[in-house]
């Protein structure tokens, strides 16, 4: 099965548990206001390359991960490529190698599910938590997105739910409680990270000669990041 790479991060270590090798693969069908990697949107781009060959770039970085680490793909939205993160997985698992999906939680959930047998965890990107934003900010669907989770808590999957707080849009102590409520109701969460909102990108869409959307937008405080996360339930791990 022939994928389309955008770049490999050898060293990974915010991109799930340990230090990880993380695929970046592309094209996504989402334009979220505050994406990072609007280069790997188009789904043309990037190299073409074969799962078999992706995994074996992927096991050179193993000696780095020790017990904990592994692979993490993410994009762009990997379930777009849905059939050759499944191939990749299968073969990274019959390796012993730790799987991680890092997911918009888009695309169609039967070819999901079977991306999920060879899945051990999933990093949910949970964006906003109303229909609305959702359209606006986004151009997607909170309840495909819900869809997806469930479908995580049926087959067991291990969940991590990550949410960028943005000031003035995701940095209300009522959102972040509700935040945490509907993370709470997945019985197979894990985790819940609370990401602050960087400009790191702007460079990127200066090259690209397109808008960011949030450009006057503040970054977010790391204390005032800190202090919303104590709002949210306490669950398996905490960041």
């Amino acid at each position: 099965m022939t994928g389309r790479l955008h770049s490999i991060q050898s060293l990974g270590a915010v991109d799930g548990p340990g230090i990880r090798a993380v695929a970046f693969l592309q094209g996504c069908p989402l334009r979220c206001a505050y994406c990072h990697n609007p280069d790997t949107w188009n789904p043309e781009g990037g190299e073409p390359i074969e799962a078999g060959e992706l995994a074996k770039k992927l096991l050179r970085y193993r000696s780095y991960w020790g017990k904990e680490g592994g692979v993490t793909v993410t994009g762009g939205e990997p379930l777009l490529q849905a059939a050759f993160v499944e191939e990749l997985f299968t073969i990274l698992q019959s390796e012993g190698v730790h799987t991680a999906l890092d997911t918009s939680c888009t695309g169609d959930l039967a070819a999901a599910e079977r991306v999920l047998r060879h899945t051990d965890l999933v990093l949910a990107d949970l964006k906003f938590l109303t229909e609305e934003d959702y359209a606006a900010y986004c151009r997607g669907s909170l309840a495909r997105v819900k869809e997806f989770l469930r479908l995580t808590e049926r087959m067991g999957v291990p969940l991590w739910i990550r949410h960028v707080v943005v000031p003035g849009l995701t940095d209300g102590e009522e959102h972040i409680r509700a935040l945490g409520r509907e993370a709470a109701s997945y019985s197979n969460l894990r985790k819940i990270e609370l990401l602050p909102f960087r400009k790191l990108c702007l460079e990127k869409y200066r090259t690209m000669g397109i808008p960011f959307p949030l450009e006057d937008s503040p970054e977010m405080d790391e204390a005032r990041c800190h202090a919303l996360f104590r709002l949210l339930p306490k669950v398996g791990e905490t960041r």
